[in-house]
């Protein structure tokens, strides 16, 4: 059952939504017969001010920061966070919270890893809060659970491409359009038996889907090898350990996410490979991990602070306007070519180790 709205209990009330509006700031220019009428309304129909509306109509009207004193509380936006070990969410996180906080809202931030070890829905928490808004950062486990969050709460899923509701959002990388810059990146490199290390869920099926179709696009359909990974730099690791043990090793891999590709380059190097000199690696997500001197990989930077901020602009549209449509917005993501690719060599070429 979704949450009753101002029009509600206007209509209830049989007043104008404006006149509701002045007895909710308690304004003393309403007659008491209009106010008890309003006031019965709101008790009768659950009827809870949202805060965060109320802070961005302030706002557009008064720019100065706000009395929360005044305007009745802080509003409180929740995030549920799929893993916070993913050093892409934290650059995601950055820039969800510059624009929720240039607005005047608060994160409220749980841990939805921790949410699966101890079998609570934390969507109830945040709704038992009564924060203004919910923002789903990455593919969470059980996606009823937001369902039902979404049907009561302004919502946005971001960095995840699931689930799609009929009354939120999702914000997104491309990630279609990331993992073929990869992929033909190791293709005009001179690779023809490359490797995809797999993510999971939705964004992993987009990844790897993209990377099958380049490879085929090209007539690399017999060279192209999928394993499956689990995103961690473990996952990364075994992955790579299973496909350079091979007769007919990979020159090259794209890893679902810079930490898998960590891992494939620690067992590339355990294996006595050489980095990009005996095979290329390519990462997903431009992450801090990627940018350190000693790993310096390849990889596609998915806009993570953009994803953020475009989140926030999305929830706080919903915020003002709750029963709009759902869209699916998407950034651009480009390709940071650093020390981790390069041509294979003569010999990897005809299948030969050098």
């Amino acid at each position: 059952m979704r949450a009753p709205t101002i029009r509600d209990v206007a209509e209830q009330a049989g007043v104008s939504k404006s006149l509701v509006s002045l007895v909710l700031r308690g304004s003393d220019r309403v007659r008491p017969e209009k106010r008890q009428a309003v006031l019965a309304a709101v008790e009768e129909l659950g009827y809870r001010p949202n805060a965060a509306a109320r802070s961005l109509s302030e706002r557009r009207a008064h720019p100065q920061p706000l009395d929360h004193a005044r305007s009745g509380g802080t509003p409180t936006v929740g995030v549920l966070l799929n893993d916070m070990r993913n050093p892409w969410f934290v650059e995601l996180l950055d820039g969800l919270n510059s624009l929720l906080d240039a607005h005047g809202l608060h994160m409220l931030l749980a841990d939805g890893h921790l949410n699966r070890r101890l079998g609570e829905d934390l969507t109830r928490m945040f709704t038992d809060l009564r924060v203004d808004g919910l923002v789903a950062v990455g593919t969470l486990p059980d996606p009823q659970v937001l369902r039902t969050a979404a049907g009561r709460l302004p919502t946005v899923v971001a960095g995840a491409r699931e689930p799609e509701l009929p009354r939120a959002d999702i914000v997104a990388n491309d990630d279609e359009y990331g993992a073929r810059l990869a992929t033909e990146h190791l293709i005009g490199l001179g690779h023809r038996r490359i490797a995809h290390i797999a993510g999971q869920g939705m964004v992993g099926a987009l990844r790897r889907r993209s990377f099958e179709a380049v490879m085929r696009e090209h007539g690399l359909t017999g060279t192209a090898v999928v394993e499956q990974g689990d995103l961690t730099e473990e996952g990364g690791y075994r992955a790579t350990v299973r496909l350079l043990s091979s007769p007919r090793r990979p020159t090259a891999v794209f890893a679902f996410n810079d930490i898998a590709c960590v891992g494939a380059l620690s067992a590339a190097e355990e294996l006595g490979l050489r980095v990009p000199q005996d095979i290329s690696l390519v990462g997903y997500d431009n992450t801090y991990l990627a940018r350190l001197r000693h790993l310096w990989l390849t990889t596609v930077d998915s806009a993570g602070h953009d994803v953020g901020r475009r989140a926030a602009q999305c929830l706080l549209d919903r915020i003002a306007d709750p029963a709009r449509p759902g869209q699916v917005v998407l950034s651009t993501p480009v390709l940071e070519v650093r020390g981790t690719t390069a041509a294979p060599s003569e010999a990897e070429v005809h299948g030969r180790p050098a």
